[in-house]
């Protein structure tokens, strides 16, 4: 049974910075990549960062300068920090974990930026 848990969402203010995280748990040997993907109220839910288990990471373009993915795979996590953010950021958060071409979902964790 594999767990996908995220952590740090919260209220933040246009311009501030929130980072989360995310805990991958269960009986894995390896995580092929773990990405973090936000859905806003009407919207379909999109990439964000994605960080593969050599380091390599991809970016959506909205977001490219502004948040950071880094992930330690021994540990089983990966965080995003979010800087300068922008009330368009306002979304559920997401954590997946790709391991053997299987897919594991976190619940999520909500993210609102205020103007």
């Amino acid at each position: 049974q594999v767990q996908v848990v995220e952590s740090g969402g919260g209220l933040v203010q246009d311009g501030g910075s929130l980072r989360l995280s995310c805990v991958v748990s269960g009986n894995i040997f390896n995580i092929n990549t773990i990405g973090w993907y936000r859905q806003a109220p009407g919207k379909e839910r999109e990439l964000v960062a994605v960080i593969g288990s050599s380091g390599s990471t991809n970016y959506a373009a909205s977001v490219k300068g502004r948040f950071t993915i880094s992930g330690d795979n021994t540990k089983r996590t990966a965080d995003l920090q979010m800087n300068s953010l922008k009330p368009e950021d306002t979304a559920v958060y997401y954590c997946k974990a790709r391991i053997y071409g299987m897919e594991y979902w976190g619940v999520g964790t909500l993210v609102t930026v205020s103007s």
